[in-house]
């Protein structure tokens, strides 16, 4: 498992990136509860890039917060390549940020089934002014804190690249 010190060293030059390029960044995060938000906070003037967090992880807070489709999550379920789209749209939609990076998952131990396993993830990328990427990884049961940890480290890798970093 990665440690705190490699995250928070990849959120200072993501930040310190963000700013030289004044691009502003939010989060929507269901299955991390914060924890990408958390980890760019912890790097000094992130407060220039950092517009806003929002931890949605109720289908409920996901509609509220972010405006996603209750047909959508009726449809696809909370956990589909859909639902993480409308996350980081609404992001952007409800930030002044230019970057949007959303996750929702299944981090375990329980909720999986055999279509939507523990450890499937899928996450959104969202960059004004429409451009919007979705990514699905399937890290396996690797417990929860595991699974959280892989998805911070996935979330990261796709702001790196927004970020011309990767």
């Amino acid at each position: 498992m990665l440690e705190l010190a490699t995250f928070v060293a990849r959120a200072t030059r993501l930040v310190e990136c963000a700013t030289a390029s004044r691009q502003m960044i939010a989060t929507a995060e269901s299955c991390t509860g914060g924890l990408i938000t958390g980890v760019l906070t912890a790097v000094p003037g992130s407060s220039e890039v950092l517009e806003r967090g929002f931890v949605t992880y109720s289908d409920a807070a996901k509609v509220e917060m972010l405006g996603v489709d209750v047909t959508t999550l009726d449809r696809f379920g909370a956990v589909s390549a859909e639902t993480a789209a409308e996350m980081a749209r609404g992001a952007l939609a409800r930030s002044r940020a230019d970057i949007a990076v959303s996750v929702t998952g299944i981090a375990g131990p329980g909720g999986g089934s055999a279509v939507k396993p523990i450890g499937l993830v899928h996450f959104g990328l969202a960059r004004r002014p429409n451009g919007i990427v979705t990514v699905e990884r399937r890290f396996g049961d690797l417990g929860r804190d595991g699974v959280r940890m892989a998805s911070l480290d996935q979330a990261l890798a796709l702001l790196e690249e927004a970020l011309g970093l990767a």
